[in-house]
């Protein structure tokens, strides 16, 4: 369906708890929202889409610059240029300290995952925004950036994190002049069905709310944001 030329936003991993809560906030303000995720979630997103209206379900490997390629043409034909993006693909693994380790899969799934998909996913969306003058993005860090002990035996996520923050911050100093403000988010933990899963001892009313949450993308993603460029932004909760 047609956005009638206006812009649109973007979110990844928004089959997710937070991407989807997030693509709820964002469609509240009118404009389409391309729903991106993996494949295997296509019907997750073909639901969100259907519930929010304005808005187009892109099944992708977003860690992929091609299978970006060929997914913007679709988005900008039936939504709109893009004009921000909520970088949230992303996961966590962990449980075993490096020393440990018999292998590097965790490594590499994480790197792929929080890395990869942030790298790619960029490198597709700001050019547009650059020739545009116009756009924002927020990716998903961690606590265990500015606070990497916290994440003991899981230090391939902190260090896949520390990356992301590090890309963005970078990426945000190269736009700027051209009107494109980047962003990062740190979160200690959400309050998820997932956490609550595998952390059944703790208090979730300590956490981060998904409303909380997806509301800090939003103003990181809004016009009242219009300052804010290079920011890591803690929201830990009570956690």
């Amino acid at each position: 369906m047609s956005n009638g030329g206006s812009g649109c936003f973007v979110v990844t991993g928004a089959a997710g708890a937070l991407g989807s809560v997030t693509a709820r906030r964002l469609a509240q303000r009118g404009a389409g929202v391309a729903l991106v995720d993996r494949p295997e979630a296509v019907g997750a997103l073909q639901a969100l889409a259907k519930e929010l209206g304005k808005a187009v379900a892109v099944p992708l490997d977003a860690a992929s610059v091609d299978a970006w390629k060929e997914a913007l043409g679709r988005i900008e034909t039936e939504l709109g240029p893009s004009e921000g993006a909520a970088l949230i693909a992303g996961t966590w693994q962990g449980g075993t300290a490096l020393h440990a380790e018999t292998d590097d899969k965790v490594w590499r799934a994480m790197m792929a995952t929080n890395v990869d998909t942030a790298y790619a996913s960029l490198r597709a969306l700001l050019p547009g925004m650059v020739a545009r003058k116009k756009g924002a993005v927020v990716v998903i860090g961690s606590r265990a950036v500015e606070q990497p002990w916290t994440s003991a035996s899981a230090s391939a996520y902190a260090a896949s994190k520390s990356a992301v923050v590090a890309l963005a911050k970078t990426v945000a100093a190269e736009v700027l002049a051209d009107g494109v403000r980047v962003n990062a988010v740190l979160f200690s933990t959400l309050d998820t069905n997932a956490n609550r899963r595998v952390m059944p001892k703790a208090d979730p009313s300590r956490w981060v709310s998904l409303e909380s949450g997806a509301g800090v993308i939003a103003f990181l993603l809004s016009d009242e944001a219009r300052d804010v460029s290079g920011a890591a932004v803690p929201v830990y909760g009570r956690a």
